[in-house]
């Protein structure tokens, strides 16, 4: 493990590369009302969720409708040596759709058909547009879901691409678990499929997993087979309030240590809860807290439910609600749900500067304690959210970015904990990836080695860095 040197700056490096008037006819031609200059579109797909926001925007927008299409469009960039951006639904926290380096962005969201589901083998593949919502609403017939969940209806493209987790992980692991073959567009333009749909292989080089969170700087998923489940025979989930943040991650470490199969444990801590409340009106008791799922079957779901409040009240934790109905349930994650959007509204004009350390589970308190402490001590606001079931947590500092002392006392913050989470075994990025925003911490995390490895497969995939450049390493 290397130390990082300093804190990250706030301001991406911007080194756009030209785009030739020839490219933007070409692809015009090819593709007439489907290729856009307009600025407002332009702008639209030239900014996510990050606290970026002074990156020029893409030169064009293409929408792509078919894995022809998305060839297509990247054998003229790649012709032309320009930038290819892949674009699902712009929700990502870490700058990952951003054209630092100029160039089109390429739209899949018009890719959004499920395209075969095969209940009986529990996979499903789809088109990178598809979101997971719109993905259960199509499985509701079979009884089988799929449970990644990053909280935003993200595309399945964008999930695979991040290596997306979010509340269920703790259960049914992340996309890199879960995604099974791919169809992808690589730097040429050619369309290349690795994996199959069954459950193992050896055969060859893992490129699935290769491609899985390598953030569209290696090639264009147009095609996704995914693992799915059966619906659980009872689902249960309650909240549980407790005295402190350490009570709670007390509770969160004994359940797991214990081999409960809990679904999901999320942690709020008081500040958000008030967030939530005033953007929700839901009136919960703003103190730390613990929002809990049980899967299984009835007597299942009964027993690990009564064990973890059994754990809860030897740690202080009170006035356990339980819900059983889906409507019930929904009402119960509206907190968790609603928490981003909650705080931004709490300071207007801000941006957050999202963390996501993940840390082993015996590690969590020493970890999450000390960041409290320090977040505390600076005055910033912030939120505070984790998938703490596997040792994954988020504060978001709430900033102006245009306030250079508040970028710099977050970006401060954030270095720390970092910091923090790499001596204690962990990573700067449980699931959000590195983007523009982690790269300083990946070297720090891999150390120089392992990077140039990384840059290696780069230069061998991509030769001419058109895919998504600026983001992972530079």
């Amino acid at each position: 493990m290397h130390t990082p040197s300093s804190a990250s700056p706030i301001t991406p490096v911007v080194a756009q590369r030209a785009v030739p008037d020839e490219l933007i006819a070409a692809l015009q031609a090819r593709f007439a009302t489907n290729c856009s200059t307009a600025q407002v579109i332009r702008e639209q797909h030239g900014r996510d969720e990050s606290a970026f926001t002074h990156v020029p925007p893409p030169a064009a927008v293409v929408f792509a409708e078919s894995t022809q299409d998305v060839s297509d469009a990247v054998a003229l960039a790649a012709r032309y040596q320009v930038p290819v951006i892949p674009f699902g639904v712009g929700s990502s926290l870490e700058g990952h759709l951003l054209a630092v380096q100029g160039g089109i962005s390429l739209d899949v969201g018009r890719m959004n058909q499920v395209l075969h589901i095969h209940a009986e083998d529990l996979t499903v593949t789809v088109q990178p547009g598809v979101t997971r919502k719109q993905l259960n609403e199509a499985l509701k017939s079979t009884g089988l879901f799929f449970p990644i969940d990053p909280g935003a209806d993200a595309s399945i493209g964008g999930m695979s691409a991040t290596r997306a987790s979010g509340t269920n992980a703790v259960r049914y692991g992340t996309m890199r678990e879960n995604v099974l073959a791919l169809e992808v567009v690589t730097a040429s333009g050619e369309v290349i499929r690795t994996g199959t749909r069954a459950k193992k292989s050896a055969a060859g080089y893992d490129l699935t997993r290769l491609l899985v969170g390598s953030e569209g700087t290696l090639g264009v998923m147009t095609e996704i087979t995914l693992r799915i489940y059966p619906l659980p025979e009872a689902v249960s989930a309650a909240i549980c309030s407790f005295p402190s943040i350490e009570a709670a991650v007390r509770t969160t470490i004994a359940t797991i240590q214990m081999g409960v199969p809990i679904a999901r444990v999320e942690l709020i801590d008081g500040n958000t809860i008030r967030m939530v409340n005033h953007y929700a009106k839901l009136g919960l008791a703003e103190t730390p807290m613990l929002l809990m799922e049980f899967h299984g079957s009835p007597a299942g779901v009964k027993e690990q439910a009564e064990t973890v409040q059994e754990i809860a009240a030897e740690h202080g934790g009170e006035s356990f609600e339980w819900a059983t109905t889906p409507e019930e349930r929904t009402r119960l994650w509206t907190a968790r749900h609603n928490a981003y959007f909650a705080a931004i509204q709490s300071k207007p004009g801000c941006r957050a500067i999202s963390t996501d350390t993940c840390v082993p589970i015996s590690k969590l308190a020493d970890c999450l304690l000390d960041s409290i402490v320090e977040a505390d001590a600076t005055g910033l606001p912030y939120f505070l959210v984790g998938h703490v079931g596997d040792g994954n947590f988020h504060f978001g500092y709430l900033i102006d970015p245009n306030n250079a002392d508040e970028c710099a006392t977050a970006e401060d913050l954030n270095h720390k904990l970092v910091h923090r989470a790499l001596r204690l075994g962990g990573t700067c990025t449980g699931e959000h990836g590195i983007g523009l925003h982690k790269m300083d911490f990946l070297r720090a995390e891999a150390g120089e080695g392992a990077v140039d490895m990384m840059r290696t497969i780069k230069r061998a995939l991509d030769p001419h860095n058109i895919m998504n450049p600026g983001k992972i390493f530079v």
